[in-house]
């Protein structure tokens, strides 16, 4: 075998791979913008007009949903103020040595998900295939959270508000306002009354069927409603860069301004105090429950957008000098702050709830769905000017979600464009496969939009961006970076790009740290696995449990098969195949001409060979 010739670099993927290494017509030269046009008819790659830009798209991307309704939820849940050391812990050692290593990984390689791993080490490109199946996923049942919250917007508008009284045509019989009702009558009406806020939403929004198994006919009200999410959606991403760069001004942005809004209404409410205090209450013996560390890493996981390549994608757009390890601190440190003061904002609010209803906090304390469609709009309808608070609160959902959902998107015809740039980036092929994309996700959404629907939506909220998949792929990046390529190697390329090397820290966290603090975790989760319990109170039952594996495999298998794959074609003996197989093709990139100067404590790196290693 010719000496120096990598056979991954042939034999790992299509022709016209290759080029995509170089960003627009060669690497180093920035990008003249992503709608001008090259000699050879393809479109340019693009960069972010300036650094805003990327910092709202990530800061959109990672801050979203979870960080209103399920932060808050699990810091009371797990000891109040106890809860910030597991999950400060988790931060440190996990979140933002990972938060880093995939942003500047990008920038580096000026990659998406799929090629930058493919590049870093081939025989784990498979890391990039598992992360983008992963995102499909979660664009396919996350939107649905969209069409329900602008459904509740649209109601938003009517007098009075159709969740605040019990004289709709959905409405049982056992329909009460419980916060009108005196103590004896709450008494006699235990078991079988139903709250009209309860009601509109399982049975106007959802149109709920008993069971799984009763699936039932398309809501068109809601179908409509995620069919208007997604054209938002599409034309929000279908320039690429050039258009996403332009929305996540107001997307990323007006959420803070609706949850100041929300912070202030809530602390001047009655019983914000007690909510508050209920909220951070510090509890020490939760320490010793294992359950209180799960929670901890699943959420930084899931709240920092880690394994599923968009921090990567979002990367790649920046220029080959940016600050991304000053970037990566503000925005984890941004989103850390976001989770602990929306705390505030939410559980003044139930605080407030309680305090009328005249019940403890614990029984209107939710999470997720429960709470942003069943406890928030119960406490809005007792307010004074409900309308305006509902139509704020529906409309933070809406932004919050709407720019995690697009910037998603990106990311996934970012990691498609850079596999396949002489095919996608000619003419208007970006825009048709993008539309193919949403089309192809909002029809697979329709099945969640239907009566046994929200049933289906738990099971992919469950199994298809699962936190022990997540892990998983963090594991195995921690290992290829710690392990494979080396983390000083790694290191010096976030040099080359800021001037200045990282915290020997980090080396520390990407080779020792965060593998056994990830490891750890994904034991404990798969230790204290058991089957999905459905709205209800329903257990999932084995055909769904089966289907939920099922789509947690489809990703994570991609790892190994990849691996056996290169393995299979690539010639010569075992130990060769693998040794090969590591050697990044990175450092055959083109050098970066935009690169600052070395400084004086700079001194050239010479790279070897991960073979030799081997």
């Amino acid at each position: 075998m010719t000496p120096g010739r990598n056979p991954a670099m042939v034999d790992q993927g299509p022709p016209e791979v290759a080029p995509v290494l170089l960003n627009g017509s060669q690497r180093g030269k920035p990008s003249s913008g992503l709608a001008e046009g090259r000699e050879d008819g393809l479109v340019e790659r693009g960069q972010w007009a300036n650094k805003m830009e990327f910092l709202l798209a990530v800061a959109g991307q990672i801050i979203g949903l979870g960080n209103v309704w399920r932060f808050p939820y699990l810091c009371y849940k797990n000891g109040g103020g106890v809860f910030f050391i597991p999950y400060l812990l988790f931060l440190v050692v996990c979140g933002v040595p990972l938060f880093l290593l995939e942003t500047s990984l990008g920038q580096y390689t000026s990659l998406g998900g799929v090629s930058a791993w493919r590049a870093l080490c081939p025989l784990f490109g498979g890391l990039g295939y598992a992360s983008q199946l992963m995102m499909l996923h979660g664009c396919v049942y996350y939107i649905i959270i969209l069409a329900w919250a602008l459904y509740y917007l649209a109601s938003s508008f009517q007098t009075p508000l159709p969740w605040a009284h019990c004289n709709n045509t959905w409405n049982t019989d056992a329909c009460v306002l419980f916060h009108q009702q005196n103590r004896s009558s709450d008494v006699s009406l235990a078991g079988n009354a139903t709250s009209p806020v309860m009601e509109f939403w399982e049975r106007e929004v959802l149109k709920m069927s008993s069971s799984l198994d009763e699936l039932g006919p398309i809501n068109w009200k809601l179908a409509l409603c995620l069919v208007a999410v997604w054209v938002l959606c599409y034309f929000c991403v279908w320039k690429g860069v050039k258009s996403t760069g332009k929305v996540v001004y107001l997307t990323a942005t007006f959420p803070y301004l609706m949850l100041f809004v929300l912070l202030v209404r809530g602390a001047t409410l009655p019983g914000a105090a007690e909510g508050i205090v209920y909220y951070l209450k510090p509890n020490t013996t939760r320490l010793a429950d294992p359950e209180i560390w799960m929670d901890a890493g699943t959420q930084i996981f899931f709240s920092y957008g880690i394994s599923l390549g968009s921090l990567t994608a979002m990367g790649s757009y920046n220029k080959f000098n940016n600050n991304c390890y000053k970037d990566s601190f503000l925005l984890c440190l941004l989103n850390s702050l976001t989770s602990f003061v929306a705390g505030f904002a939410i559980f003044s609010v139930l605080g407030f709830m309680a305090g009328e209803q005249g019940v403890d906090i614990a029984e209107v304390a939710q999470s997720g769905p429960g709470l942003a469609f069943v406890a928030f709009p119960r406490a809005v309808a007792m307010m004074p000017l409900p309308h305006f608070w509902a139509v704020c609160f529906f409309l933070m959902l809406l932004m919050l979600g709407l720019d995690t959902q697009f910037v998603c998107l990106e990311a996934l015809m970012t990691s498609l464009t850079d596999l396949y740039p002489r095919t996608i980036r000619r003419g208007r092929r970006r825009e048709l496969i993008l539309l193919a994309i949403c089309t192809a996700c909002c029809l697979l959404g329709l099945t969640m939009v239907t009566p046994g629907g929200v049933y289906i939506f738990e099971i992919y909220d469950h199994h298809s961006c699962s936190g022990a998949s997540m892990l998983l792929l963090a594991i195995f990046q921690s290992i290829v970076v710690g392990w494979v390529y080396g983390p000083e190697r790694f290191s010096d390329h976030i040099r080359d790009m800021i001037g200045h090397s990282p915290s020997p820290f980090f080396k520390v966290c990407w080779k020792y740290l965060t593998p056994v603090v990830c490891i750890a975790t994904f034991i404990g989760a798969l230790v204290r696995w058991s089957p999905l319990r459905l709205t209800k109170g329903l257990v999932s039952p084995a055909w769904a449990t089966g289907l939920g594996w099922l789509l947690t495999l489809s990703s994570v298998s991609l790892i190994p098969i990849w691996a056996l794959y290169l393995l299979v074609i690539t010639p010569g003996p075992l130990l060769e195949r693998i040794s090969l197989l590591c050697r990044p093709t990175i450092d055959q990139l083109p050098p970066r001409t935009e690169a600052p100067p070395p400084t004086a404590k700079q001194t050239k790196h010479t790279k070897k060979p991960i073979s030799d290693i081997l």
